[in-house]
């Protein structure tokens, strides 16, 4: 006796349904862990990228601080170069003045310019044309004069004239 009209079929453990079901889930897990490996990736190369951007800061830092250095070393160079070259102006100027200074009738042969001293040989006619035109305007300019005179063959005089200035006058 059978009590139904269909023919009875096997029974499967798994259903289609939960088939459908369990296909879905595994296709969702792939790619959920297949997104989570890719954004690793990703992280990691930004990781390794952020790390060479800092190491190149770090070398753009030692550079600039290098250049700094560089740029502190010239300017000081340009200054030193600057001032020389005001006192080579100075100095130029000074012994321009010296030799304007100086009478036609006085002939210099040796000049010799220290800090604080002048020492300059020469010829003169007689001493008292060095006295009234060279060592009036030298005794303005320095605290000491002293001249030392030695008669010539020719009867002109030699002279020595060491003229100083006290240390505590001189410009430093």
């Amino acid at each position: 006796m059978t009590y139904s009209y269909i023919k009875p079929r096997a029974k499967k453990i798994v259903s289609a349904e939960l088939q459908l079901v369990l296909t879905f889930f595994t296709i969702s897990i792939v790619m959920l862990s297949l997104t989570y490996g890719f954004l690793k990736l990703k992280i990691f190369t930004f990781e390794q990228s952020i790390a060479r951007i800092e190491e190149k800061k770090v070398d753009l830092n030692d550079a600039i601080v290098k250049m700094q250095h560089q740029i502190y070393i010239i300017e000081k160079e340009s200054d030193k170069a600057e001032k020389i070259s005001t006192e080579n102006s100075v100095l130029k100027e000074s012994i321009k003045n010296l030799f304007d200074l100086v009478p036609e009738r006085i002939t210099l042969s040796q000049v010799e310019l220290k800090k604080d001293a002048l020492i300059m040989y020469g010829v003169t006619p007689t001493k008292q044309i060095y006295e009234f035109l060279l060592q009036a305007p030298l005794r303005s300019i320095f605290n000491n004069t002293y001249t030392s005179f030695y008669q010539l063959e020719n009867g002109w005089l030699s002279f020595v004239s060491t003229n100083t200035i006290d240390d505590k006058d001189v410009l430093k």
